[in-house]
């Protein structure tokens, strides 16, 4: 008997659905005619065991119990999905194959693996485990992907880093949490004070953001451009760009800050030749965007739309999960494997049968063209976020689930056009021995660009959009010196958009060189699972709050962080868990040196907090209720529930505070 575990109910339909039939539902599972059986989890039906399972005295909060670090770590069973767990345990038992049909990614793997380890399968059971590997639901990509079974060994280490990482997040969370919430009670604050590896430096790059705002000192600075004209009456303008003996009247980024020497050039160069110094023509080419990852998607929406990273992930699971119109959407890749290349023609061909600019957009697409968006070496468990052959069901789609779908097909339909073509222009010219330059691009031909919408044109100072053909040597002529009077502006605050871009390029925020220099374009901070309930989660907690589309820390949320170390407070720590973590899930580090090195370096963060400054969290509001949610555990999956076994930890002696 071979037993399909999937991740949740709607996958081990979708599964049934491509086994030959009749099948026979009973409760907890599907019997095939063949004696096969598929059955489910529903996310995660085992927890990390709570403190008091280990000693009942870790009931209480006392700083003298941490840090609590278990000698066995023990799994709970969730309350809410015993009799599931009950009904896997049974069939397991029965089963001579098992099948992994978590969600692709490392919570999925973790997810299934878990529950064969909790319900003892033999060891030679878990040897010949296989790995179901699914990004579309619908049934012949479903087909394909039971055709194409791997070993489950094989993911091994992609388990082992998903265990480390929820570990990990209890044993900081947990003790951090307590240990500061302690110190905040003892100096009047009688909320929750939680710390998270992922959203405590989320909350401080908010914060950060918004003291730089508040102490930024505008200055006025002035731009000089030259208005330019040829032989052949051609009009363009060029920017003056300033020599080394105007750097004392200039800032650290090169801004003129001196209207009198502005006024001077301005009033030098008015009516006198512009020689040519150089002039360079180079045609380029743009290709299309890649397909979408989550994160990529959200942070577009965001702008589009204003929606929330949350509210587009919950979208994407209804358009995988009901409409099965996409594929699998909590992908953290933006690139599709070779095969897939040869769905293209029915996915476009769905598409043609949608709606309004997609249909059309499909109908101009080349199934033949194949962008680098192909690429097998990129494609790790999943890939990235593209149509399925469901798109006809555009209509039945709610307004909102209609934008994001639209996004997803616009964007997978760019790979099937042409490059965007354009000529890049650039003048350089000598005006009464200054230098002053003028950049323009003309498109060519627009390529995957005619399927955005059109926006109206811009004024920008920086970028023409055409400048006329000039040879070095020509002379042309400056009738005027225009002198632009600007002001400089703080950084933005964060919005939705901007705040999850800073959480997926993490390493443009962290201050160690060394961390910085490790870390990989693809590093971010949490995964794409977990950044929208983080941020959801400090709303949740009164640390966040919005005004209009901006996003800032709270009075309390700046207490709090004030009150921090900063090692916890910078993205530096957990950018380096995400390196390592990731490392471990290619099989290039160790979990139990990651384990050594996080229990020692939480030992030196709770003497940290023995010594914490709490003036700032005196006199603060009292935390709104719903700021006191029960505790989830760190598998980045729902969870709810008690739980229910016991073993011990231990706990290193530590000095009263």
């Amino acid at each position: 008997m071979i037993l399909y575990i999937a991740e949740k109910p709607s996958l081990a339909r979708a599964i049934a659905a491509a086994l030959p039939s009749p099948q026979k539902k009973e409760d907890g599972c599907i019997w095939l005619p063949n004696g096969d059986c598929v059955s489910w989890c529903i996310g995660h039906l085992l927890e990390q065991a709570e403190p008091h399972h280990y000693n009942p005295a870790f009931k209480s909060w006392s700083l003298d119990h941490l840090p609590i670090i278990p000698s066995e770590w023990q799994w709970q069973e969730k309350a809410a999905t015993k009799k599931q767990l009950s009904v896997l345990k049974k069939l397991i038992k029965k089963a001579t194959t098992l099948v992994n049909a978590g969600d692709p990614d490392r919570e999925g793997q973790l997810l299934v693996d878990e529950v064969l380890h909790y319900s003892k399968a033999s060891a030679q059971k878990l040897k010949s485990t296989q790995r179901l590997l699914i990004n579309d639901l619908t049934p012949s990509a479903v087909k394909k992907a039971l055709n194409n079974l791997r070993p489950n060994a094989e993911f091994a280490a992609l388990s082992r880093s998903a265990l480390g990482r929820a570990r990990a997040d209890w044993l900081f969370g947990l003790n951090l949490t307590r240990a500061y919430t302690i110190r905040g009670r003892q100096a009047g604050y009688q909320g929750v004070l939680s710390i998270g590896r992922v959203q405590t430096p989320v909350l401080g790059l908010v914060a950060a953001r918004d003291k730089e705002r508040e102490d930024f000192v505008a200055k006025d600075f002035y731009q000089v451009w030259a208005n330019i004209e040829d032989k052949k009456s051609n009009r363009f303008r060029a920017k003056w760009l300033p020599s080394e003996s105007c750097q004392s009247y200039m800032d650290d980024e090169n801004r003129v800050l001196s209207l009198p020497l502005a006024k001077n050039v301005a009033s030098r160069i008015t009516n006198k030749p512009a020689i040519v110094t150089q002039a360079n023509y180079k045609k380029k080419n743009q290709s299309p965007p890649l397909p979408y990852s989550l994160s990529a998607l959200q942070i577009d929406a965001a702008k589009a739309f204003s929606l929330s990273a949350q509210q587009v992930l919950d979208i994407c699971q209804t358009l995988y999960e009901r409409h099965q119109m996409i594929t699998y959407p909590r992908s953290d890749c933006r690139y599709l494997p070779s095969q897939q290349h040869r769905d293209a023609p029915c996915v476009i061909k769905a598409l043609t049968n949608a709606e309004g600019e997609i249909a059309k957009g499909a109908a101009s697409a080349d199934a033949s063209k194949k962008s680098k968006a192909w690429n097998d070496k990129q494609v790790t468990a999943h890939h990235a976020i593209i149509p399925t052959t469901q798109s006809y069901k555009m209509a039945s789609l709610s307004k909102t689930e209609n934008l994001v779908f639209s996004l997803i097909a616009r964007q997978y339909l760019m790979q099937f056009y042409p490059d965007y073509d354009y000529l890049a222009s650039q003048i350089k010219l000598e005006i009464e021995g200054g230098q002053f330059e003028a950049k323009g691009n003309t498109p060519i031909s627009l390529g995957w660009k005619t399927l955005l919408p059109r926006k109206n044109k811009t004024n920008n100072d920086e970028e023409q959009s055409e400048l006329p053909k000039l040879t070095k040597g020509e002379e042309t002529w400056c009738h005027e010196g225009i002198i632009d009077e600007k002001v400089t502006t703080p950084p933005a605050a964060f919005t939705d958009a901007t705040l999850l871009a800073a959480m997926t390029g993490i390493s443009r925020f962290v201050t160690d060189k060394a961390i910085r220099a490790i870390l990989k374009e693809t590093d971010g901070l949490g995964t794409e699972a977990t950044r929208a309930s983080i941020i959801e989660l400090l709303f949740k907690r009164d640390f966040l709050m919005r005004q209009g589309k901006q996003i800032h820390a709270s009075k309390t949320g700046r207490a709090f962080i004030d009150c921090l170390p900063q090692q916890l407070v910078t993205p530096d720590m957990t950018a380096k868990w995400e390196s390592s973590l990731n490392a471990i899930s290619l099989g290039e580090a160790s979990y139990q040196t990651f384990m050594q090195n996080l229990e020692k370096n939480l030992t030196e963060l709770l003497d940290k907090s023995r010594e914490m400054p709490t003036a700032a969290l005196q006199n603060l509001p009292a935390p709104a209720k719903k700021a006191f949610t029960k505790r989830k555990a760190s598998t980045g999956r729902k969870t709810t529930g008690k739980k229910t076994t016991t073993s011990n930890a231990r706990r290193r002696p530590k000095a009263s505070s």
